[in-house]
């Protein structure tokens, strides 16, 4: 579970509640479910129109995966790769066939093996990299949507409120309760702002980053792969897979030794 992601979201909406009653209101002056229906309606409207169904029902798994959180840890593969090195060179590439089922990562298990079955080096490089490509693309298309959504968001929110004004105006014949279906129009302005950089934004800058971290650490493994296949001493590869590391994650891996 990630703590940033529920805390971010409990922390920016906390606020936004907090500060209306601080300035002595209500928080039942926010519920407006006309706003709501175009806000998020609207939105999600748009984003079928923009994008294919497949790539928006996807939704609520890409949500469900920020809140689970990112489990980057490179110097894990480091130091699992650094140990491969060290079977392959006592006895032979052909021995690390018995580590498939200790390989957790898909990614890893592959590029070993296509080592295992004497898979040409480049190409192993261009199988790998291709896959890698491929991922990062899949997830952009993933965090594309969220990212759209946030831009749509807010502009329903105007749709919203001059929808309200208009009917606002076509009611002056009551001027006692003008300023209150004024503010109420204006609610959907909020919804489609507060949506967009509490939620949707932040959502798909969270996807992207974990994208990034996993391509990164794709790119640490094919660079440990190809080192392996070329007999590389085992403290060589270790020395150069940690050029790769942040000083602390080479202090755990140190610590894992």
């Amino acid at each position: 579970m990630d703590i940033a992601t529920i805390l971010g979201l409990v922390i920016g909406f906390g606020a936004l509640l907090a500060s209306v009653v601080i300035e002595g209101g209500e928080l039942v002056t926010l519920l407006n479910l006309s706003g709501a229906l175009i806000v998020f309606g609207g939105t999600f409207g748009a984003a079928l129109v923009s994008f294919p169904l497949k790539r928006v029902i996807m939704l609520p798994k890409l949500i469900l995966r920020t809140l689970r959180g990112s489990s980057f840890r490179p110097e894990a593969a480091v130091a699992q790769l650094v140990e491969l090195a060290d079977k392959a060179r006592r006895q032979g590439l052909l021995s690390l066939e018995e580590e498939e089922e200790n390989i957790a990562d898909p990614f890893m298990r592959k590029g070993i093996m296509l080592v295992v079955d004497g898979v040409d080096p480049s190409e192993i490089r261009h199988i790998l990299e291709t896959e890698n490509q491929q991922m990062a693309q899949r997830h952009a298309q993933g965090y594309g949507v969220l990212e759209a959504m946030g831009g749509y968001a807010p502009t329903m929110g105007i749709i919203g409120t001059v929808m309200g004004l208009v009917h606002v105006l076509s009611n002056l014949d009551e001027p006692s309760e003008l300023g209150a279906a004024i503010a109420v129009a204006f609610i959907a302005t909020l919804y489609g702002v507060s949506s967009a950089n509490l939620l949707w934004l932040p959502l798909a800058s969270k996807l992207q980053q974990s994208s990034e971290e996993e391509a990164f650490l794709h790119k640490i493994m094919i660079e440990g792969i190809l080192a392996i296949q070329a007999g590389d001493n085992p403290h060589m590869i270790r020395q150069k897979l940690e050029a790769h590391l942040a000083p602390s994650q080479r202090e755990r891996l140190d610590a894992e030794r």
